[in-house]
């Protein structure tokens, strides 16, 4: 490929791929936020942290910072199609089989979540939390504005894992989906706003059944940013097997997922917290 097709590319799509990426910021985290505030009695019943809700000054951290999020994640997806077109990764925008893409878009995710949990436990090391980890952590409180509200070093860390996994899928002589890449950005972000809502988005008993409780819940996610355990995405799996899922996690969620009245009413207190 030569230099100047190499900028032509560059050109050509960096703003499409800044639209998409901030696009799905927006709209995962714009969503949700009307959600809450549409069903404000039920967001108010299952609020995680009782009496502490983010002020304007977060929200406008967020949110900037996320700015900053988007950039990086755009320079990184050019990183990835400029890959393509010299010839290092694989991946096909053709029509696949559904069989296809439902495995590559499994095997993205649960390898993801790996990356993650480790990254994100190397993060809170005394040696790298303050540059990498602590604007995050500022959101004490999250919402789902925080969900990309990273510093520089942390947003090139998070968005290193799309190109780093297709590098290595296509030295195995693995060409992926487009659509399993595409399915795999939409749930990355809402699963990522979910974690941020401050209120718990999943029903009750989801973890007391075991087709459910290896799923993360908002609860799971939002005991990290209050008590630091908790460094899973997707999946409980990695810190019940390292020992660093908090050990109230599950008292936690039950009491955050009462069944409650969605539209006006006063909530009943319950045995947990009368």
């Amino acid at each position: 490929m030569s230099l100047e097709r190499l900028f032509e590319t560059v050109g050509q799509h960096f703003l499409n791929v800044m639209y998409f990426d901030g696009g799905r910021y927006v709209i995962a985290a714009g969503v949700l936020t009307v959600f809450l505030l549409v069903f404000r009695t039920w967001a108010a019943n299952r609020r995680i942290q009782r009496g502490k809700n983010a002020g304007m000054k977060d929200y406008r951290r967020e949110i900037l910072s996320s700015g900053r999020t988007v950039l990086v994640f755009g320079v990184t997806t050019m990183a990835t199609l400029i890959g393509r077109e010299i010839g290092v990764i694989n991946f096909a925008l053709d029509d696949a089989p559904l069989l296809t893409i439902a495995w590559q878009f499994a095997l993205i995710v649960v390898v993801h979540d790996a990356y993650f949990y480790w990254i994100h436990r190397a993060m809170h090391s005394k040696r790298l939390f303050r540059a990498t980890h602590l604007h995050h952590h500022k959101s004490r409180t999250p919402t789902p504005w925080t969900a990309y509200s990273f510093s520089s070093w942390e947003a090139m860390v998070e968005a290193a894992y799309m190109p780093i996994f297709l590098l290595i899928t296509s030295l195995l002589g693995i060409t992926y989906a487009g659509f399993a890449l595409f399915l795999f950005l939409w749930h990355m972000i809402i699963r990522n706003v979910m974690a941020h809502a401050g209120s718990e988005l999943f029903p009750a008993g989801w973890v007391d059944n075991p087709l459910t409780d290896w799923i993360s819940t908002t609860t799971h996610h939002d005991l990290h940013h209050s008590d630091r355990h908790n460094y899973g995405f997707y999946f409980t799996w990695w810190d019940r097997w390292m020992g660093t899922e908090h050990p109230r996690y599950k008292e936690e969620f039950r009491k955050n997922a009462k069944p409650v009245v969605m539209f006006g009413g006063q909530r009943q207190p319950t045995a947990e917290r009368a």
